[in-house]
């Protein structure tokens, strides 16, 4: 799949190193339930399961997001909860610090939206974001999804209890 800035591509083995230091980068753990670093040989592991897994074996499609014109991995979009016989996944997506607001993630969802539509054959995608996730909010809404319920005290950050929102787009 490939746009005008970036295009999207398999895990290869040598995006261990770069998955280890994504998945390891404790700022972002808030997005996810991540609560530990991940060793070396978990990477690794990772990333030959990945290799050799269909979507429909791990229930999961992770694609590396990388810049068109230097080939660099500038992030991840993963398809996760893959649910074929209910035509829908979760969608996430994660931008390296030094890429983000370039136009990477925006042009990515939109890549990765006709691709689950059109080849998946999908109904539906969703998301949960953290209601003080503004920029994430922004970014997933202006590619069509829309806010259709709410977690409350769902998540406990900075000694509190945040809100998370729920967001689905289901193809016409």
């Amino acid at each position: 799949m490939k746009g005008k800035k970036v295009f999207l591509r398999a895990v290869e083995m040598n995006d261990a190193d770069v998955l280890y230091v994504i998945e390891n980068e404790a700022e972002d753990w808030r997005y996810s339930d991540t609560v530990k670093p991940f060793s070396r040989f978990a990477m690794e592991q990772y990333v030959i399961e990945a290799a050799t897994q269909d979507i429909y074996t791990s229930k999961q499609l992770r694609l590396m997001i990388c810049e068109n014109k230097s080939d660099k991995v500038v992030g991840l979009i993963d398809l996760y909860d893959f649910n074929p016989l209910h035509k829908r996944a979760g969608l996430g997506i994660l931008i390296i610090k030094e890429y983000r607001r370039k136009g990477y993630a925006l042009e990515t969802l939109q890549l990765m939206i006709a691709y689950a539509f059109k080849s998946l054959q999908l109904k539906q995608l969703y998301c949960n974001i953290g209601a003080d996730n503004t920029v994430s909010l922004s970014l997933f809404q202006k590619t069509g999804f829309q806010q259709n319920g709410v977690f409350k005290s769902w998540r406990y950050l900075d000694n509190a209890w945040k809100d998370e929102f729920f967001l689905q787009l289901i193809a016409i």
